[in-house]
Formats: C-alpha cells, sequence, structure tokens
C-alpha cells in the first residue's frame, strides 16, 4: 500500500521537541502540550479514564457508533480507514466491522504518538481481523499523512474530545491539514463533546478516583525522562476549571510552592511561584451550529450528525465541499 508505515521521526527531531518543550515552559503563561502525556503509561491511564464512571463520553460514543455504524459504511464506503489519535482502537473495531460487512475495507491505518499503545492494539487487530491490513503509524496527525489516490476512498477518523484540544486557530488549522489530504469522494468522521451543565463536566476531567489527575502529571514524569528534568509530582495539584465564555475545560497543574526545575538536556532552569498554573490542555465543548461553520471555513460540508440519547455527545461526518452531492 503507499501509505508509509512506521515512525516519521527524522534526524534533528529531538532537538526540535526539546526547543517546543523549553518555549512552552517558558512562555506566558507556562504550558504542556496534551501529546507529551502520553507514553506507555499515559496510554493506559487514558484507557482508564474512559472507563470512569464520570466520564459520559466513551460510553456516549460507543451508543452513536454501534447505532450508527452500518449507515455511516454505506456512505462511505471506505478503502482506507485512518484513525487519528488511536489509542487503543477499542471503539473503532465497531467501525471496522461494519466497513467489512459492507464489503469495502481494505486497509486500517492507526495513527498515535504512543508506539506501545499501538502495538497492542495492532496485535488485538490481527487477530480479531487477519483478512485486514493493518498498518499502525507512530507520527502527529497535525501534519500531513502522505496519503495516496490508491487508497480511496479514504475515512479519516477524529474521536474522543479530541478536536476540543485544539485552541481555536489551532483547530482551525487542523481543518485545513485534514481537508489537504481528501478529495471528492473522501470522508471526515469527527467526535464532538456538546455544550452541557458545568457539574457533568468538571466531574468528567477530575474522577473521585483520580485517574485523570495522574494521567496529567504523567506528563511530568515525560518530561523529566526525555529533558533529564527533575518535575516533583507532590509539587503540583491538578486543577480543573470552566470557563463559560470560552465555553471549555481548561486543565493545569498549580503549584503548591515556589520551586525551581532543572531541565539537564537543556542547561536551563525554570521557575514556579506558589499558585502558578502550568496550563496543560482545554477541552473545548461545541454546538451543531459552530461546528458546521469550523468545518465550512476549511473547505468542508457537514453531512451528517448524530448524537447520543442523552444529547451529550455528536458525531459529525463531513465531506470535501466540492459543490456536489453530500455523501449519501
Amino acid at each position: 500500500m503507499s501509505l508509509p508505515t512506521g515512525s516519521t521521526a527524522a534526524p534533528g527531531t529531538a532537538v526540535a521537541e526539546h526547543h517546543e518543550i523549553l518555549r512552552a515552559l517558558t512562555g506566558t503563561p507556562k504550558r504542556l502540550a496534551t501529546k507529551w502525556l502520553y507514553d506507555a503509561r499515559g496510554s493506559e491511564l487514558y484507557a482508564a479514564i474512559s472507563q470512569q464512571p464520570e466520564y459520559y463520553l466513551d460510553e456516549a460514543e460507543w451508543e452513536i457508533i454501534a447505532r450508527r455504524g452500518a449507515d455511516i459504511a454505506a456512505l462511505t464506503r471506505a478503502r482506507t480507514l485512518v484513525d487519528l489519535g488511536a489509542g487503543s482502537g477499542r471503539k473503532t473495531r465497531l467501525l471496522l466491522d461494519a466497513l467489512h460487512a459492507e464489503g469495502c475495507l481494505e486497509q486500517y491505518v492507526p495513527v498515535d504518538v504512543s508506539d506501545a499503545g499501538l502495538r497492542s492494539a495492532e496485535q488485538a487487530l490481527r487477530a480479531s481481523h487477519p483478512q485486514l491490513d493493518v498498518r499502525p503509524r507512530v507520527a502527529d496527525f497535525t501534519a500531513p499523512l502522505g496519503l495516496d489516490k490508491a487508497d480511496a476512498p479514504v475515512l479519516l477518523t477524529l474521536f474522543g474530545a479530541t478536536y476540543g484540544n485544539f485552541q481555536p486557530a489551532g483547530g482551525r488549522q487542523l481543518l485545513a491539514t485534514l481537508r489537504a489530504q481528501l478529495r471528492p469522494g473522501d470522508g471526515l468522521l469527527l467526535g464532538i463533546d456538546l455544550v452541557k451543565d458545568e457539574k457533568t463536566l468538571i466531574a468528567a476531567y477530575d474522577d473521585r478516583a483520580g485517574v485523570t489527575n495522574a494521567f496529567v502529571k504523567n506528563g511530568l514524569t515525560v518530561l523529566n525522562r526525555k529533558l533529564g528534568a527533575n518535575f516533583r509530582l507532590h509539587d503540583f495539584d491538578h486543577d480543573v476549571t470552566w470557563d463559560p465564555r470560552q465555553k471549555r475545560i481548561e486543565n493545569a497543574l498549580r503549584a503548591r510552592r515556589s520551586h525551581t526545575v532543572t531541565l539537564a538536556a537543556l542547561d536551563r532552569v525554570v521557575s514556579f511561584t506558589a499558585g502558578e498554573r502550568l496550563h496543560v490542555g482545554i477541552s473545548a465543548k461545541f454546538s451543531q451550529e459552530r461546528i458546521s461553520s469550523e468545518l465550512e471555513a476549511a473547505g468542508l460540508r457537514l453531512d451528517r450528525w448524530w448524537t447520543d440519547d442523552a444529547h451529550r455527545y455528536a458525531v459529525a461526518l463531513a465531506s470535501v465541499d466540492d459543490g456536489l452531492a453530500p455523501l449519501r
């Protein structure tokens, strides 16, 4: 197949990563990109988050895919399924089964920054779907993936609350990047967390068992390993807030005391004051109207919109807005 596999790392990538992290840790406010939360341990913790009773997203998304998988397969007739931010791929298997039943699927390309998570999912899929060409890629999906006409029709999937993790400008850029890789007849299946009451949202990102707390702090462990840093997890508290104006959850780590952290690989020291927040990420919540507008701005068209029964979550099917009829 034409879609390459394996890591996309090139010479100098580690240096670029180090400087990216340094800029984030020395900016105002200080930031830690969510992609640095995902090593093998981070992937395990993220999977555990989806099993917490407060975390409604996984259940709602599963409900939609289980109910609408056959419709999605019939509408897209995808030959290649490219699963962005694949993780364990648990929900995707429902879609794989539906596409297989439709008689069209040949290739599955899970894309994730965590090699360990991909390999585990690959082994399970090869056992359960021996006829499927599984081609995992360790990559950052915000960059072009090199799709080829021979793989068409392609269905890109971005599940969970991943789209909401991007700042507005980053979300626009992501949709533009995805649009540039699609051709007429291809599709984009986008998971959308909907606006709802603050209590439900806060609970979903600050579970009583402390799994999300451990997941977010795992980012510090990753930095310690990558940069030879000496972050101490007990120096930070997990801090979750809801911004009603921007309609988004804000995840952060708040320094419990004034202290410094040494980044040995960069020969730099970063200082934190007591109460200072290290911004880890956002999770924006959306309406159908907003998503339709953002897709349109990227040259995409909203063809279908499905929600769970409780209207907590939606799955949007979009395609290239070429002036022709939508996927149907």
